[in-house]
Protein backbone atom coordinates (compact mmCIF):
# COMPACT_ATOMS: atom_id res chain seq x y z
CA UNK A 1 0.00 0.00 0.00
CA UNK A 2 1.17 3.52 -0.85
CA UNK A 3 -0.11 6.90 0.80
CA UNK A 4 0.54 10.18 -0.99
CA UNK A 5 -0.01 13.88 0.46
CA UNK A 6 1.46 17.30 -0.09
CA UNK A 7 3.15 19.77 2.84
CA UNK A 8 1.61 18.35 5.57
CA UNK A 9 3.78 15.65 6.26
CA UNK A 10 2.88 14.90 10.13
CA UNK A 11 -0.42 13.78 9.12
CA UNK A 12 0.90 11.98 6.48
CA UNK A 13 3.91 9.86 8.38
CA UNK A 14 1.33 9.22 11.15
CA UNK A 15 -1.59 7.75 8.88
CA UNK A 16 0.84 5.83 6.68
CA UNK A 17 1.95 4.64 10.07
CA UNK A 18 -1.71 3.28 10.90
CA UNK A 19 -2.81 2.32 7.67
CA UNK A 20 0.52 0.07 7.69
CA UNK A 21 1.33 1.24 4.32
CA UNK A 22 4.78 0.16 2.44
CA UNK A 23 5.09 3.71 1.16
CA UNK A 24 4.76 7.21 2.10
CA UNK A 25 5.04 9.99 -0.49
CA UNK A 26 4.87 13.88 -0.22
CA UNK A 27 4.29 15.62 -3.69
CA UNK A 28 7.20 18.48 -2.71
CA UNK A 29 11.00 17.17 -2.89
CA UNK A 30 11.81 19.84 -0.20
CA UNK A 31 9.72 17.95 1.93
CA UNK A 32 11.37 14.57 2.08
CA UNK A 33 13.68 14.83 4.52
CA UNK A 34 10.89 16.01 7.47
CA UNK A 35 9.03 13.09 5.87
CA UNK A 36 11.68 10.72 6.79
CA UNK A 37 11.82 12.18 10.10
CA UNK A 38 8.66 11.87 10.97
CA UNK A 39 8.17 8.62 9.82
CA UNK A 40 11.10 7.65 11.76
CA UNK A 41 11.54 3.98 12.28
CA UNK A 42 8.33 3.15 11.13
CA UNK A 43 9.67 0.82 8.32
CA UNK A 44 7.47 2.92 5.59
CA UNK A 45 9.72 4.08 2.85
CA UNK A 46 9.55 7.46 2.14
CA UNK A 47 9.86 9.86 -1.58
CA UNK A 48 9.05 12.67 -3.14
CA UNK A 49 8.43 14.77 -5.87
CA UNK A 50 5.91 13.66 -9.53
CA UNK A 51 7.71 11.36 -10.72
CA UNK A 52 7.58 9.37 -7.11
CA UNK A 53 3.75 9.73 -7.45
CA UNK A 54 3.50 8.50 -10.38
CA UNK A 55 5.47 5.55 -8.75
CA UNK A 56 3.08 5.11 -6.56
CA UNK A 57 -0.02 5.05 -8.64
CA UNK A 58 1.60 2.45 -10.59
CA UNK A 59 2.30 -0.35 -7.64
CA UNK A 60 -0.15 -3.13 -7.67
CA UNK A 61 -3.77 -2.22 -5.66
CA UNK A 62 -7.10 -3.50 -5.73
CA UNK A 63 -8.14 0.30 -5.23
CA UNK A 64 -6.59 3.71 -6.05
CA UNK A 65 -8.12 6.93 -5.06
CA UNK A 66 -6.84 10.12 -6.91
CA UNK A 67 -7.49 12.94 -5.26
CA UNK A 68 -4.60 15.24 -6.46
CA UNK A 69 -5.68 19.22 -6.69
CA UNK A 70 -5.50 20.55 -10.14
CA UNK A 71 -3.55 18.87 -13.58
CA UNK A 72 -0.94 17.57 -11.32
CA UNK A 73 -3.03 14.27 -10.98
CA UNK A 74 -3.27 13.39 -14.69
CA UNK A 75 0.71 11.51 -14.76
CA UNK A 76 -0.41 9.65 -11.89
CA UNK A 77 -4.07 9.22 -12.73
CA UNK A 78 -2.79 7.48 -16.02
CA UNK A 79 -0.36 5.81 -14.46
CA UNK A 80 -3.06 4.11 -12.01
CA UNK A 81 -5.37 3.02 -15.02
CA UNK A 82 -2.02 1.26 -16.18
CA UNK A 83 -2.49 -1.54 -13.74
CA UNK A 84 -6.12 -2.24 -15.04
CA UNK A 85 -7.57 -1.86 -11.06
CA UNK A 86 -10.15 -0.13 -10.30
CA UNK A 87 -9.20 3.74 -9.81
CA UNK A 88 -12.02 5.85 -7.80
CA UNK A 89 -11.41 9.16 -9.35
CA UNK A 90 -11.76 12.62 -7.05
CA UNK A 91 -9.47 15.05 -9.09
CA UNK A 92 -11.74 16.21 -12.13
CA UNK A 93 -9.42 17.87 -13.65
CA UNK A 94 -7.89 14.72 -14.95
CA UNK A 95 -11.04 14.03 -17.22
CA UNK A 96 -11.48 17.70 -18.27
CA UNK A 97 -7.81 18.25 -19.70
CA UNK A 98 -7.76 14.52 -20.92
CA UNK A 99 -11.13 13.06 -21.17
CA UNK A 100 -10.70 11.21 -24.52
CA UNK A 101 -7.05 9.77 -23.25
CA UNK A 102 -8.15 9.01 -19.93
CA UNK A 103 -10.95 6.81 -21.05
CA UNK A 104 -9.75 5.13 -24.06
CA UNK A 105 -6.93 3.86 -21.45
CA UNK A 106 -9.21 2.63 -19.17
CA UNK A 107 -10.96 0.67 -21.97
CA UNK A 108 -7.28 -0.30 -23.08
CA UNK A 109 -6.75 -1.71 -19.70
CA UNK A 110 -9.75 -2.99 -18.39
CA UNK A 111 -9.55 -0.35 -15.64
CA UNK A 112 -12.92 0.89 -13.77
CA UNK A 113 -13.13 4.20 -13.28
CA UNK A 114 -15.20 5.10 -10.36
CA UNK A 115 -16.69 8.98 -10.24
CA UNK A 116 -15.96 10.43 -5.91
CA UNK A 117 -17.01 14.20 -6.74
CA UNK A 118 -20.57 13.82 -4.86
CA UNK A 119 -22.37 15.03 -8.27
CA UNK A 120 -20.97 11.91 -10.58
CA UNK A 121 -21.40 9.79 -7.99
CA UNK A 122 -24.90 10.89 -7.75
CA UNK A 123 -25.39 10.18 -11.44
CA UNK A 124 -23.29 6.92 -11.37
CA UNK A 125 -25.55 6.08 -8.86
CA UNK A 126 -28.98 7.19 -10.56
CA UNK A 127 -27.98 5.41 -13.81
CA UNK A 128 -27.00 1.78 -11.92
CA UNK A 129 -29.22 -0.62 -13.80
CA UNK A 130 -30.72 1.91 -16.50
CA UNK A 131 -30.09 2.04 -20.01
CA UNK A 132 -27.99 5.12 -21.10
CA UNK A 133 -29.47 5.25 -24.33
CA UNK A 134 -32.57 6.44 -22.52
CA UNK A 135 -31.34 9.32 -20.71
CA UNK A 136 -32.80 12.15 -22.10
CA UNK A 137 -30.92 14.99 -19.96
CA UNK A 138 -28.28 15.60 -16.85
CA UNK A 139 -28.97 18.42 -14.38
CA UNK A 140 -26.07 18.93 -12.07
CA UNK A 141 -27.09 20.93 -8.70
CA UNK A 142 -25.04 23.80 -7.54
CA UNK A 143 -25.07 25.30 -3.88
CA UNK A 144 -24.47 29.07 -5.92
CA UNK A 145 -21.24 29.26 -3.67
CA UNK A 146 -20.70 32.40 -1.24
CA UNK A 147 -22.04 35.04 -3.57
CA UNK A 148 -24.93 33.69 -4.72
CA UNK A 149 -27.19 36.44 -3.15
CA UNK A 150 -24.80 38.88 -4.11
CA UNK A 151 -25.57 41.60 -6.52
CA UNK A 152 -23.60 41.08 -9.12
CA UNK A 153 -22.32 44.72 -9.62
CA UNK A 154 -20.96 43.86 -6.33
CA UNK A 155 -18.69 40.55 -7.22
CA UNK A 156 -15.65 42.80 -8.37
CA UNK A 157 -14.49 43.89 -4.86
CA UNK A 158 -14.94 40.27 -3.59
CA UNK A 159 -12.16 39.55 -1.56
CA UNK A 160 -10.25 36.14 -0.68
CA UNK A 161 -11.19 35.57 2.81
CA UNK A 162 -15.37 35.73 1.55
CA UNK A 163 -14.87 33.58 -1.28
CA UNK A 164 -13.02 31.40 0.22
CA UNK A 165 -16.20 30.68 2.85
CA UNK A 166 -18.46 28.12 1.93
CA UNK A 167 -22.08 27.85 2.60
CA UNK A 168 -22.82 24.55 2.45
CA UNK A 169 -19.66 22.67 2.56
CA UNK A 170 -16.29 21.81 4.37
CA UNK A 171 -13.77 22.20 1.77
CA UNK A 172 -10.08 23.88 1.23
CA UNK A 173 -9.62 26.96 -0.04
CA UNK A 174 -9.15 26.92 -3.88
CA UNK A 175 -12.08 24.57 -4.14
CA UNK A 176 -14.44 26.84 -2.04
CA UNK A 177 -13.48 29.95 -4.57
CA UNK A 178 -13.68 27.34 -7.38
CA UNK A 179 -17.81 26.79 -6.08
CA UNK A 180 -17.82 30.75 -5.92
CA UNK A 181 -17.40 31.44 -8.78
CA UNK A 182 -18.39 28.32 -10.21
CA UNK A 183 -15.53 27.14 -12.28
CA UNK A 184 -15.48 24.19 -10.17
CA UNK A 185 -19.04 23.65 -11.44
CA UNK A 186 -17.48 24.32 -15.24
CA UNK A 187 -15.28 21.58 -14.39
CA UNK A 188 -17.84 19.27 -13.05
CA UNK A 189 -19.65 19.29 -16.81
CA UNK A 190 -17.08 19.01 -18.81
CA UNK A 191 -16.08 15.82 -16.20
CA UNK A 192 -19.61 14.71 -17.05
CA UNK A 193 -19.56 14.83 -20.51
CA UNK A 194 -16.25 13.01 -20.46
CA UNK A 195 -17.08 10.29 -18.01
CA UNK A 196 -20.85 9.73 -19.37
CA UNK A 197 -20.73 10.47 -22.93
CA UNK A 198 -23.07 12.98 -22.88
CA UNK A 199 -23.49 15.39 -25.78
CA UNK A 200 -23.43 19.04 -24.23
CA UNK A 201 -26.59 20.03 -24.68
CA UNK A 202 -28.01 17.32 -22.29
CA UNK A 203 -26.20 18.42 -19.57
CA UNK A 204 -27.79 20.88 -17.18
CA UNK A 205 -27.25 23.00 -13.98
CA UNK A 206 -29.63 23.93 -11.38
CA UNK A 207 -28.85 26.41 -8.36
CA UNK A 208 -29.46 24.32 -5.52
CA UNK A 209 -28.75 26.51 -1.87
CA UNK A 210 -29.84 23.18 0.13
CA UNK A 211 -27.40 21.32 -1.27
CA UNK A 212 -29.54 17.82 -0.61
CA UNK A 213 -30.01 16.77 -4.71
CA UNK A 214 -26.97 16.18 -6.33
CA UNK A 215 -27.54 15.51 -9.49
CA UNK A 216 -30.78 14.49 -11.43
CA UNK A 217 -30.94 11.97 -14.73
CA UNK A 218 -33.94 12.97 -16.67
CA UNK A 219 -34.97 9.77 -19.12
CA UNK A 220 -36.90 9.63 -22.67
CA UNK A 221 -40.16 9.03 -20.91
CA UNK A 222 -40.19 12.26 -18.63
CA UNK A 223 -39.28 10.26 -15.55
CA UNK A 224 -36.64 11.79 -13.61
CA UNK A 225 -34.49 10.47 -10.60
CA UNK A 226 -32.70 12.36 -8.35
CA UNK A 227 -29.79 11.58 -5.87
CA UNK A 228 -30.70 12.79 -2.36
CA UNK A 229 -28.59 12.91 0.70
CA UNK A 230 -26.42 14.98 3.14
CA UNK A 231 -23.46 17.41 1.76
CA UNK A 232 -21.28 14.63 3.34
CA UNK A 233 -17.95 14.11 0.93
CA UNK A 234 -17.77 10.45 3.03
CA UNK A 235 -20.92 9.32 1.19
CA UNK A 236 -19.60 9.44 -2.21
CA UNK A 237 -16.13 8.28 -1.18
CA UNK A 238 -18.10 5.02 0.78
CA UNK A 239 -19.86 4.59 -2.05
CA UNK A 240 -16.90 4.32 -4.53
CA UNK A 241 -14.79 1.70 -1.59
CA UNK A 242 -17.83 -0.55 -1.75
CA UNK A 243 -18.86 -0.49 -5.37
CA UNK A 244 -20.53 -2.71 -5.88
CA UNK A 245 -22.09 -3.17 -2.75
CA UNK A 246 -23.12 -0.70 -0.74
CA UNK A 247 -21.83 -0.67 3.35
CA UNK A 248 -22.97 1.13 6.13
CA UNK A 249 -21.55 4.48 5.76
CA UNK A 250 -21.60 7.05 9.50
CA UNK A 251 -22.79 10.14 7.87
CA UNK A 252 -26.26 11.97 8.58
CA UNK A 253 -29.99 10.40 7.44
CA UNK A 254 -31.98 13.09 6.12
CA UNK A 255 -35.21 14.08 7.77
CA UNK A 256 -37.03 15.17 4.66
CA UNK A 257 -40.22 17.07 6.82
CA UNK A 258 -37.66 18.84 8.93
CA UNK A 259 -36.35 20.36 5.76
CA UNK A 260 -39.52 21.45 4.45
CA UNK A 261 -38.54 22.10 1.06
CA UNK A 262 -36.18 22.02 -1.32
CA UNK A 263 -35.60 25.32 -3.88
CA UNK A 264 -34.06 25.48 -7.40
CA UNK A 265 -32.88 28.23 -9.82
CA UNK A 266 -31.24 28.69 -12.70
CA UNK A 267 -27.53 30.25 -12.70
CA UNK A 268 -27.47 33.75 -14.23
CA UNK A 269 -24.55 34.07 -16.46
CA UNK A 270 -23.64 37.08 -15.72
CA UNK A 271 -22.88 35.89 -12.18
CA UNK A 272 -21.29 32.82 -13.35
CA UNK A 273 -19.41 33.54 -16.76
CA UNK A 274 -17.55 29.98 -16.16
CA UNK A 275 -20.37 28.05 -17.02
CA UNK A 276 -20.45 29.89 -20.87
CA UNK A 277 -16.90 29.21 -20.83
CA UNK A 278 -17.50 25.40 -20.01
CA UNK A 279 -20.12 24.94 -22.87
CA UNK A 280 -17.69 26.81 -25.46
CA UNK A 281 -14.48 24.18 -23.89
CA UNK A 282 -17.10 21.37 -24.89
CA UNK A 283 -18.57 22.38 -28.50
CA UNK A 284 -14.58 23.71 -29.39
CA UNK A 285 -13.08 19.93 -28.37
CA UNK A 286 -9.52 19.09 -29.03
CA UNK A 287 -7.38 20.53 -26.18
CA UNK A 288 -9.67 23.12 -25.21
CA UNK A 289 -9.85 21.17 -21.46
CA UNK A 290 -6.39 21.45 -20.78
CA UNK A 291 -5.85 25.08 -21.59
CA UNK A 292 -8.94 25.88 -19.74
CA UNK A 293 -7.91 23.97 -17.25
CA UNK A 294 -4.44 25.61 -16.66
CA UNK A 295 -5.51 28.73 -17.42
CA UNK A 296 -8.32 28.54 -14.37
CA UNK A 297 -5.30 27.38 -11.98
CA UNK A 298 -2.73 30.49 -13.07
CA UNK A 299 -6.34 32.69 -12.72
CA UNK A 300 -7.23 31.13 -8.99
CA UNK A 301 -3.29 31.55 -8.32
CA UNK A 302 -3.09 35.34 -9.45
CA UNK A 303 -6.84 36.18 -7.41
CA UNK A 304 -5.45 34.16 -4.26
CA UNK A 305 -2.33 36.29 -4.68
CA UNK A 306 -4.07 39.33 -4.91
CA UNK A 307 -3.21 40.46 -8.07
CA UNK A 308 -6.45 39.96 -10.16
CA UNK A 309 -10.10 40.47 -8.87
CA UNK A 310 -12.67 37.98 -8.44
CA UNK A 311 -14.21 39.15 -11.49
CA UNK A 312 -11.13 39.24 -13.30
CA UNK A 313 -10.39 35.05 -13.33
CA UNK A 314 -13.04 34.62 -15.85
CA UNK A 315 -11.69 37.22 -17.88
CA UNK A 316 -8.10 35.69 -17.86
CA UNK A 317 -9.33 32.35 -19.10
CA UNK A 318 -11.55 33.82 -21.81
CA UNK A 319 -8.54 34.95 -23.62
CA UNK A 320 -6.57 32.33 -23.03
CA UNK A 321 -9.19 29.92 -24.78
CA UNK A 322 -8.85 33.17 -27.43
CA UNK A 323 -5.44 33.23 -27.97
CA UNK A 324 -4.57 29.58 -28.05
CA UNK A 325 -7.50 28.22 -30.09
CA UNK A 326 -5.02 27.44 -33.06
CA UNK A 327 -3.10 25.08 -31.27
CA UNK A 328 -6.31 23.58 -29.75
CA UNK A 329 -6.54 20.65 -32.47
CA UNK A 330 -9.72 18.92 -33.90
CA UNK A 331 -12.42 17.89 -32.45
CA UNK A 332 -11.42 13.63 -32.50
CA UNK A 333 -7.69 14.16 -32.47
CA UNK A 334 -5.60 11.40 -30.87
CA UNK A 335 -3.73 13.10 -27.78
CA UNK A 336 -1.22 11.66 -25.75
CA UNK A 337 -0.29 12.88 -22.83
CA UNK A 338 2.56 14.94 -24.17
CA UNK A 339 0.44 16.93 -26.44
CA UNK A 340 -1.93 17.79 -23.04
CA UNK A 341 1.03 18.17 -20.87
CA UNK A 342 2.01 20.99 -23.61
CA UNK A 343 -1.03 22.64 -24.00
CA UNK A 344 -1.12 22.80 -20.30
CA UNK A 345 2.08 24.71 -20.04
CA UNK A 346 0.94 27.02 -22.99
CA UNK A 347 -1.96 27.96 -21.74
CA UNK A 348 -0.37 28.76 -18.10
CA UNK A 349 2.34 30.99 -20.16
CA UNK A 350 -0.45 32.50 -21.90
CA UNK A 351 -2.61 33.44 -18.92
CA UNK A 352 0.52 34.81 -17.47
CA UNK A 353 0.86 36.91 -20.00
CA UNK A 354 -2.72 37.97 -20.30
CA UNK A 355 -2.40 39.05 -16.44
CA UNK A 356 0.96 40.73 -16.69
CA UNK A 357 -0.50 42.93 -19.92
CA UNK A 358 -3.49 43.85 -18.01
CA UNK A 359 -1.53 45.34 -15.46
CA UNK A 360 0.94 47.02 -17.37
CA UNK A 361 -2.74 48.55 -18.83
CA UNK A 362 -4.03 49.33 -15.55
CA UNK A 363 -0.57 51.09 -14.12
Amino acid sequence: MALTGGRNVARLAKDAVRLRAELAVTAHEDCLEDLRAALGNSGVEAAAGPAALAEAAARPADWIMSAIVGAAGLPPGLAAIGQGTCLALANKETLVAAGPLVMRQAGAHGTSILPVDSEHSAVFQALAGEDSATVERVVLTASGGAFRDWPVETLRSATVEQAATHPNWDMGQRITIDSASMFNKALEVIEAREFFGLDPERIEVLIHPESIIHAIVGHVDGGMMAHLGAPDMRHAIGYALNWPARAHLPVERLDLARLGQLTFRAPDPDRYPALVLAERVMQRGGLAGAAFNAAKERALDAFIAGRIGFTEMATVVARVLDRLDPEMGREGEVFDLDNVLQMDHLARREADRVMSQGQQQAG
